[in-house]
């Protein structure tokens, strides 16, 4: 057999047993740790420099930082073959929502969303899932894969699963925990972006991500309050600065539970939509889009006039308990 079979019909690991074989143990060769050329951000983009603003939460994460964050995992060399490599892992945070409201989340690398995971299409992808939470936990990707990478199998406590495939089809996809109830462990954090660019990659935009989540406080399936990235209205009172007239490619998922469908709407703007990331050409412009849980889309759109601008879900509730907050466009 194979290291590579062995690899696959291995069914469950503990993370001190992968970390003790390492992955030369695999006949792996590292050839690079970081993404090649193709992926880096094109010098025509300027992006605003990033303020130090991480008061809102006592988790090593900063709002800010998760919208331009981007993982291209590690690039290995394997019988000849090109494998992106991203390690995650689940563990138990706790989220300080607001001045008063403390939240047990369960979350993927310490942070809620997960980590912005990003291949090309056709690349092989192998995604090293460590359970470190006192639950059971699985990932399971949207897109397409044999059914033994699915994700819909429970990885407890101390395990490591491994779940490889192909990156296809290119777009959007989101990636979430399938154990039951989906509703909580959902709820609770665990859930991520994954973008699988096309091979001729898109034309040079400011790239940014917002997961739109709610937090259900009392456990009664209702939420109570609602964030972009993790934090309630931190985009409210921490501006999002974009370059008048530059484009913005905007990835947004809704991984709200409990609601059918929520709006995102941008102010004094239209914005071109491409439909779950799966066209080059935009399907239709507006300034408000619908979709219901795990829809995503590409949003692009520039803004003209310097100032601030809202953005916000259009059921005006939802957006009052923290779905809320600003572009502030910098004159050029």
């Amino acid at each position: 057999m194979s290291n590579l079979s062995h690899y696959f019909n291995t069914k469950s690991w503990s993370r001190r047993q992968v970390l003790t074989w390492g992955l030369t143990g695999l006949g792996i060769t590292a050839t690079a740790a970081i993404l090649n050329s193709s992926f880096k951000t094109s010098s025509s983009v300027k992006i605003p420099p990033l303020e130090e603003q991480n008061e809102a939460t006592n988790l090593n994460f900063n709002p800010m930082a998760i919208l331009r964050d981007f993982d291209y995992g590690k690039v290995l060399q394997e019988n000849g073959r090109t494998i992106r490599v991203f390690e995650v892992t689940a563990n138990s945070s706790t989220l300080q929502l607001n001045s008063a409201i403390s939240f047990i989340s369960w979350n993927l690398n310490g942070r809620v969303p997960g980590p912005t995971l990003r291949a090309k299409a056709g690349e092989r992808v192998r995604i090293v899932f460590h359970n470190e939470d006192g639950s059971s936990h699985s990932m399971h990707f949207h897109g397409t894969h044999p059914v033994e990478m699915d994700g819909v199998k429970p990885v407890r406590h101390g395990k490591t699963e491994i779940y490889e495939f192909e990156a296809e089809p290119y777009g959007v996809h989101p990636y979430h925990c399938h154990v039951a109830p989906v509703t909580r462990h959902i709820s609770k954090g665990l859930y991520g972006l994954f973008i699988v660019d096309p091979p001729e990659g898109r034309p040079p935009a400011d790239e940014m991500v917002m997961v739109m989540g709610g937090f259900d406080i009392n456990n009664d399936q209702k939420n109570e309050l609602y964030a972009f990235n993790g934090i309630p209205n931190y985009y409210r009172d921490h501006p999002i600065r974009i370059y008048q007239n530059q484009l913005v490619r905007l990835y947004l998922l809704n991984m709200i539970e409990f609601d059918p469908a929520v709006t995102f709407h941008i102010h004094a703007n239209m914005f071109q939509v491409y439909r779950t990331g799966r066209t080059l050409t935009p399907n239709e412009e507006s300034d408000v889009i619908t979709m219901g849980t795990a829809e995503r889309h590409i949003l692009e759109f520039s803004y003209s006039y310097p100032g601030r601008y809202m953005f916000h879900p259009h059921q005006d509730a939802i957006a009052e308990m923290g779905c809320m907050g600003y572009f502030d466009v910098i004159a050029t």
